[in-house]
């Protein structure tokens, strides 16, 4: 990844002023003040991180390292990965067929971070760009590719997971999802049980150039989900012992693009239960452009995504309760480029850029005014931001693209588009950072939570306490990372 020029203090903030904003109290109230538990339920806490990046259209190369973004350190047991833009945003890409291979090697790349301290061999595919560029080639789908990084099928993870018994059947029974289909426990559709294998055989795998594990057997982390809409690309990975606490998983998505029906923006949401509580991580593209009125469109696109996305029922056991919508889960984490801008002039925003005069600047934020004025994002938080807006810049360069160019209206004020905000209950965030790679116009954003869980009585977990969780905090985002 490339280098950066600048302070790192100036770009992302010091952990003593997100110490400053997280007081002990607040970090106790983690722990005393969660989630009711329910009989027979302990909390747990689980540590969260969550990612956002608009990668600008472009296809990553094999040699793109992802360490340093996905700051991988052990500590964390789930990532939520999001990403927009990673097809072009063209006709071809919108109207005419869905381009599955960027996402292919964006699992690849997020694999072998992941998964590279246990040495887990891949297959070395060889790149063919003249068959992978032909309308005769057959591309592989994106299901064949996430098959290969997973370590439970996913129609197993959609099943049914609502009682102590049918946790421990799944954990010892590894044909779980044949007796729940029997028992009536889940609505089961004919694709949630047809044969993992498609069409794709290995050779059209083998000829995009994406390279897979051999064996999932000494994998770290797993695959849980992933679903493109045109550009956007939603990906969940979890401890691979984590995984068999999974259940009643779900994907759907919204369009809010062209005419406010196509997937050049929008969003794809993903619920599942995760042991006794439901989590919905929406991974979104809202509406661009920094002209006065812009943010009511944008507002639009959450109010409709809030009030259209329904999850399937998938549940038949007496007395469960789980969730359609997006706002009855338990745990939501909303992330995306929102592109909410900054309400100032480009020279007034700059000036205060080079103050690093954050507070004045988002006392400025779209996001901010909409949200305190109760338009959008009602109910919702959002971590201080102690890092400089991260669009628009150069290609492979640490300056906005706005001091290169001269025509007014062609120049884009830089803004805090790429966010990540949550809904919930037992949910603290320990950082809210920036990262620094050159690869894109956008810069990366992410976060990291620790998550209260209610889990059966028995299971064994770490639990964080309040006097060590500063120093988590700084193991995981040390000051002197670059990305």
């Amino acid at each position: 990844m490339g280098e950066k020029n600048g302070s790192q203090m100036d770009r992302r903030g010091t952990f003593d002023d997100i110490a400053e904003a997280q007081p002990n109290s607040a970090v106790e109230s983690l722990f005393f003040n969660s989630v009711p538990m329910t009989s027979g339920c302990n909390v747990q806490s689980f540590r969260v991180f969550v990612a956002t990046w608009n990668v600008g259209g472009k296809t990553p190369h094999s040699g793109l390292n992802l360490d340093d973004f996905l700051q991988v350190d052990g500590q964390s047991d789930i990532y939520i990965l999001g990403f927009q833009e990673i097809v072009p945003l063209n006709a071809g890409n919108v109207l005419v067929i869905e381009d599955n291979e960027p996402a292919g090697r964006w699992l690849t790349l997020i694999n072998k971070s992941l998964n590279k301290s246990h040495s887990v061999s891949s297959r070395r595919i060889r790149s063919a760009p003249s068959f992978s560029n032909s309308l005769f080639f057959q591309k592989p789908s994106l299901k064949k590719i996430s098959n290969n990084f997973r370590t439970e099928s996913k129609r197993r993870l959609k099943m049914c997971n609502c009682t102590p018994e049918l946790e421990l059947e799944r954990k010892y029974n590894k044909e779980f999802c044949f007796p729940c289909q029997q028992s009536n426990n889940v609505t089961v559709s004919e694709d949630d049980f047809s044969s993992e294998e498609d069409e794709d055989g290995p050779s059209n795998l083998e000829m995009t150039g994406i390279s897979t594990p051999s064996s999932t057997t000494q994998m770290k982390f797993s695959l849980v989900a992933s679903k493109q809409m045109v550009g956007i690309f939603v990906t969940v990975w979890m401890r691979k012992e984590l995984v068999q606490h999974v259940g009643h998983l779900r994907i759907t998505s919204i369009s809010r693009g062209i005419m406010g029906y196509l997937g050049n923006k929008g969003c794809i949401s993903v619920s599942m239960s995760f042991h006794r509580t439901s989590f919905c991580f929406v991974c979104s593209h809202l509406a661009s452009g920094e002209k006065e009125g812009d943010e009511l469109r944008r507002n639009l696109d959450v109010i409709e995504i809030l009030k259209n996305t329904q999850f399937p029922k998938i549940c038949r056991t007496p007395g469960s309760s789980v969730p359609e919508k997006i706002l009855d889960h338990g745990r939501v984490i909303w992330l995306g480029d929102l592109n909410y801008r900054i309400a100032l002039s480009y020279l007034d925003t700059r000036k205060l850029l080079e103050q690093n005069d954050w507070d004045a600047l988002f006392d400025k934020d779209q996001l901010k005014i909409e949200k305190d004025a109760g338009r959008v994002f009602k109910g919702w938080q959002e971590g201080k931001i102690y890092f400089a807006p991260t669009y628009k810049y150069s290609y492979n360069s640490d300056t906005y693209a706005g001091d290169c160019i001269k025509t007014k209206n062609k120049r884009r004020t830089p803004a805090w588009c790429d966010r990540i905000l949550w809904h919930g209950t037992g949910i603290q965030q320990l950082s809210y950072i920036r990262g620094e790679s050159r690869f894109s116009d956008h810069r990366p954003v992410c976060a990291m939570f620790s998550v209260d869980v209610e889990v059966n009585k028995g299971s064994s977990r770490r639990k964080l306490s309040g006097s060590n969780m500063k120093v988590g905090i700084e193991e995981l985002w040390p000051l002197t990372s670059r990305w």
